[in-house]
C-alpha cells in the first residue's frame, strides 16, 4: 500500500466518522460504521472474495423456494463430489463475487422449486444476501444479480432413480 492510498483511506475514515455525506448524497450513518470498521487509524481489514462468496451462498440457501445453486455443470460436479467419501459440498457453488475495499457485487445462479413466485423469491434472496454480507463484513453490497437457470420438479428425481421393486 502506498502512502497516498493510506492517506486517502485515513481521510475517508475521518470523513465518514465525522458523519459527512461522502456517498452520492446518502446520509452516512450506516456507511460511517461500515467504513470505520474496515479502515481505522490502527490498520485496515481486508476480506477475501471466498469469504463473501460463502456468506452469499449460505444466505441464498436459507430462503425457502431455493432448491440449489449453480448451473448444470456445477451441480453435476457437486453430485460427483458428494459421492466421494470425505469430500465436502462447496458452499460457494453457483456464486461469484467481486470484492473491493468497501463494496461487493454478487452474481447468483439459482434452481428454484416449482410453484414458487420467482420475482418474489428473487427479492427475498437479494435482501437476505445483502443483509448477511453487510452485517458480517461491513462491506456495502452494490448489486446482487440473480440468474434462475432451472426449475426443480420433484418428479424429475423419481424418474431418474431406478425402481427397486422391479423384481420381487
Amino acid at each position: 500500500m502506498t502512502s497516498t492510498t493510506t492517506d486517502k483511506a485515513a481521510e475517508n475514515a475521518k470523513t465518514t466518522a465525522a458523519g459527512k455525506s461522502t456517498d452520492h448524497g446518502k446520509s452516512t450513518g450506516d456507511t460511517a460504521a461500515k467504513n470505520g470498521a474496515l479502515v481505522t487509524d490502527q490498520g485496515a481489514t481486508t476480506i477475501a472474495d471466498v469469504v463473501v462468496q460463502k456468506i452469499a451462498g449460505l444466505a441464498a440457501r436459507e430462503v425457502r423456494g431455493v432448491h440449489a445453486l449453480g448451473g448444470g455443470a456445477a451441480r453435476a460436479f457437486g453430485a460427483l463430489r458428494d459421492r466421494i467419501p470425505g469430500a465436502s459440498a462447496s458452499v460457494g457453488q453457483g456464486v461469484s463475487v467481486e470484492v473491493g475495499e468497501k463494496q461487493a457485487a454478487v452474481d447468483l445462479e439459482l434452481v428454484v422449486e416449482y410453484g414458487v413466485a420467482i420475482a418474489e423469491l428473487a427479492r427475498v434472496v437479494r435482501r437476505n444476501v445483502i443483509t448477511a454480507i453487510e452485517q458480517m463484513t461491513g462491506l456495502e453490497v452494490v448489486e446482487v444479480n440473480i440468474n434462475v437457470n432451472d426449475v426443480y420438479i420433484e418428479e424429475d428425481d423419481e424418474e431418474q432413480q431406478p425402481s427397486r421393486d422391479r423384481v420381487q
